[in-house]
C-alpha cells in the first residue's frame, strides 16, 4: 500500500466533528479568514509556477474565488474539505498546496494524520497558515474553535518532519510556512 493509500484509509476527522464542522460553514462568517492569504498564495503560485493548487480545508471556497479575482492567468483549483458534501472527495496530488486557517481547527489526536495528508498530497510546495491562539469562535460543544493552540515551537518540528522549510513569517497571532516535499526516497 503506498503512503498516499494508507493516509487514505485513516481517518482525518472523526464523524460528530465532521457533522459539527459542516453545521459551522452554514454561518457566512465562519471560514473567511483565507481572503487575506490570498495574495501570499498567489504569489507562492507565480514564484513556483504552478498552474494547480490544492485547497486544502476549503470551506467556502473563498480562497479560490480571490484567487480567481486577483490573478493574472487562470489556475486550477481543486477544493477539499471532509464537511463540505461536495469537496469531500478524495483530492490528488497538487504541485501545491494551501491551507490557511484550518491547522489548529483539527482534532488534536488527528493532526499526524492531517500532516501526512498533506505531505502525501503536496508533490512541489506547500503554504500554510497556523493561528497559535484561542478563537473567537466558540464550538457548539463549548470548546474553543481552535483546538490546538500551541506555540511554532510546537509546530515546526511537525512540519520539518514531514517537509523542507523553505520560509518562516512569524504574524500577529500566529505564524505561516512556505514548505517544499521532501524528495521521495525509493
Amino acid at each position: 500500500m503506498t503512503d498516499a493509500a494508507a493516509v487514505a484509509d485513516k481517518k482525518t476527522i472523526s464523524e460528530d466533528y465532521r457533522r459539527m464542522q459542516e453545521e459551522l460553514h452554514k454561518n457566512p462568517n465562519y471560514g473567511v479568514a483565507s481572503v487575506q492569504y490570498a495574495p501570499l498564495v498567489a504569489q507562492v503560485l507565480d514564484a513556483v509556477k504552478a498552474d494547480r493548487l490544492l485547497d486544502y480545508g476549503a470551506g467556502k471556497g473563498r480562497l479560490g474565488q480571490t484567487l480567481g479575482q486577483i490573478m493574472k492567468r487562470p489556475i486550477q483549483i481543486q477544493h477539499y474539505d471532509p464537511a463540505i458534501p461536495e469537496w469531500s472527495g478524495r483530492p490528488q496530488p497538487s504541485p501545491v498546496s494551501a491551507c490557511i486557517d484550518v491547522l489548529e481547527h483539527i482534532e488534536p489526536e488527528l493532526l499526524d494524520t492531517v500532516l501526512d495528508d498533506l505531505r502525501d498530497l503536496t508533490t512541489g510546495h506547500g503554504i500554510y497558515t497556523v493561528h497559535t491562539g484561542p478563537a473567537v469562535k466558540v464550538l457548539p460543544d463549548g470548546r474553543n474553535a481552535h483546538l490546538i493552540q500551541q506555540p511554532p515551537s510546537w509546530w515546526l518540528p511537525r512540519f520539518m518532519a514531514r517537509f523542507d522549510l523553505v520560509q518562516f513569517q512569524r504574524m500577529p497571532q500566529g505564524f505561516w510556512v512556505l514548505v517544499e516535499a521532501k524528495p521521495r526516497v525509493i
